[in-house]
């Protein structure tokens, strides 16, 4: 059984909305998952303050994302970026390649 982390689509049209799942590989998008580990809204915000960058806003378990990683869960690309964002993996990209871009 080969489990997936991955982004489930909700919300409407032009308003994505998503859950941060655990799922087996071979299920549909939106089928029902093992759990749900948090969500992600894609759309900026305007931060509290009102001053500053917009904010997209991740709510996720870290403790239940990390148990899922233990037992061997593989993350989806856009899991893993945000994942990484989170801090619980290192990102995808290399170092390399951005020295070869400035150059």
């Amino acid at each position: 059984m080969v489990l997936k982390i991955r982004l489930a689509r909700f919300g409407k049209r032009n308003a994505p909305f998503y859950n941060i799942v655990v799922a087996q590989a071979r299920t549909a998008r939106n089928s029902k998952p093992l759990e749900v580990l948090g969500t992600y809204d894609p759309i900026p915000k305007p931060p509290p303050t009102g001053e500053g960058k917009a904010i997209k806003d991740i709510k996720l378990d870290t403790s239940r994302a990390k148990y899922w990683l233990g037992v061997g869960a593989q993350p989806s690309d856009p899991a893993w970026r945000l994942l990484s964002m989170v801090g619980l993996l290192e990102p995808k990209y290399h170092g390399q390649r951005v020295e070869e871009r400035e150059r």
